[in-house]
């Protein structure tokens, strides 16, 4: 049966829990159309990815 050895304080138990940080995500310019995209994603606002027409994009018509 597993048993500690000897009592875990408070403060040695939260830091291991202290260096989980969330990271800003890294942006890139589309090669397209030079619009800021996370990597590895389809453009949002060209729809270009790899250099390939992946999804077609519908312009917002104005009332």
């Amino acid at each position: 049966m597993a048993v500690p050895k000897s009592k875990v304080s408070k403060s040695r138990r939260n830091k291991r829990a202290a260096n989980w940080k969330i990271e800003a995500v890294d942006l890139i310019a589309c090669p397209q159309c030079g619009e800021l995209i996370q990597s590895h994603r389809v453009c949002k606002n060209c729809g270009y990815y790899d250099g390939k027409q992946a999804v077609e994009i519908k312009q917002k018509s104005e009332k």
